[in-house]
């Protein structure tokens, strides 16, 4: 059998328990042009699993889970991950040279979304599935399946959890300061995490009891390039000291992940303008000490095993032939592909004992 092309560091392999995950039944929407799924294909067939460049921890953890996974369900993983250096083309190529490997099923988590429209749109004349994974790909008619966390949601639970938390810390203020971050253009999902996010936030901000001293409100002004923690410190570095002299204070940040929010609390620290209110995302176990103590209010837990055991019954049901099982549809600019969604779990210091009670990586965290 061919090995898995794979590199992971042995904190992935021991933070491999994570996420929460729903379904209901609904049959697959429309027909997006894919190949049979009746043709079926036979144990031992290859499944490609194409993931982004190593930007947050759940991605180092994803590709040891899909190995063993799909290894262990009869198939022969092929799993990649682009390079830092030049991710798009290394995807690009990845892709193309899966679909040469005969790979039945291709499982793509796109280091940038709009970039991979030749390469599913030969896997569809070779007869390869496409599921995308965890990110949508956007802007072609290629794709067969998403399977994700509801995102928007994501993102709504971030913005309720920095209006509860901002209550919580300064009971005595009716009006608090905030700053927001987002994640990276490329990635379709921090759109979505930001866009979830302000549905809950831009009535308070219009409202006034949230202000943006920056000004900076629109998703474009607060995007991080390649979700570069470096780059989102250095842009709240710039915020800080040209909007928060003297004794204006900032009380919250609205960050879209764990990674983002630690380069955020670091700002904040070193310009001395805390305590803050800070979401994030991913339950990274850097961040689960910070929750505890309360220099990071928030987490969201996306169980890795759920998504990708989600994603493994999907392929099962294309080895037997059958449709993918789905329970709702995702526009992504060119057909609503039928998608699987599992619901996020927001953590805080509160319920974090229990959320990660068979977590034994986690658990052992909160306990600090």
């Amino acid at each position: 059998m061919r090995k898995a092309m794979i590199t992971v560091t042995a904190v992935a392999t021991a933070a491999v328990f994570a996420l929460a995950g729903c379904s209901d039944s609904a049959s697959r929407g429309g027909d997006t042009g894919s190949s049979d799924a009746a043709a079926g294909f036979e144990e031992g067939s290859v499944i490609g699993v194409a993931l982004p460049d190593k930007t947050s921890e759940n991605w180092t953890i994803a590709g040891e889970i899909f190995t063993e996974s799909l290894t262990e369900a009869g198939y022969e993983p092929n799993v990649q991950y682009a390079g830092s250096t030049s991710p798009v083309p290394d995807q690009q190529a990845q892709i193309s040279a899966m679909i040469q490997d005969g790979a039945k099923v291709i499982v793509i988590g796109a280091n940038d979304a709009k970039q991979l429209g030749a390469q599913v749109a030969e896997a569809r004349d070779q007869g390869v599935t496409i599921i995308a994974y965890d990110r949508l790909i956007s802007d072609t008619e290629n794709v067969d399946y998403y399977v994700a966390f509801n995102n928007f949601k994501v993102g709504q639970e971030q913005g309720q959890a920095l209006l509860d938390g901002l209550a919580a810390k300064f009971p005595d203020q009716d009006t608090y300061n905030i700053e927001l971050i987002a994640g990276a253009a490329t990635d379709p999902n921090a759109s979505v995490f930001f866009n979830g996010a302000m549905d809950v936030l831009q009535p308070k901000i219009d409202d006034g009891t949230l202000v943006v001293v920056s000004g900076q409100t629109t998703f474009e002004q607060v995007q991080t390039a390649e979700w570069d923690p470096a780059e989102a410190q250095t842009r709240m570095d710039t915020v800080l000291q040209g909007s928060y002299q003297g004794d204006t204070n900032i009380n919250g940040i609205l960050s879209p992940n764990d990674t983002l929010a630690r380069a955020a609390i670091q700002s904040v620290s070193t310009a001395a303008k805390g305590p803050i209110v800070v979401t994030g995302q991913d339950s990274e176990a850097a961040s689960i000490p910070l929750i505890m103590s309360g220099e990071q209010y928030m987490t969201i837990y996306k169980d890795t095993r759920k998504l990708i055991a989600q994603t493994i019954d999907m392929i099962n049901a294309l080895a037997a032939g059958d449709e993918a099982e789905t329970n709702a549809e995702e526009d992504n600019g060119s057909i609503e592909v039928p998608t699987f969604y599992l619901d996020p779990v927001v953590v805080t210091a509160d319920n974090a004992v229990e959320v990660y009670a068979d977590n034994e990586t986690l658990a052992p965290l909160t306990q600090q």
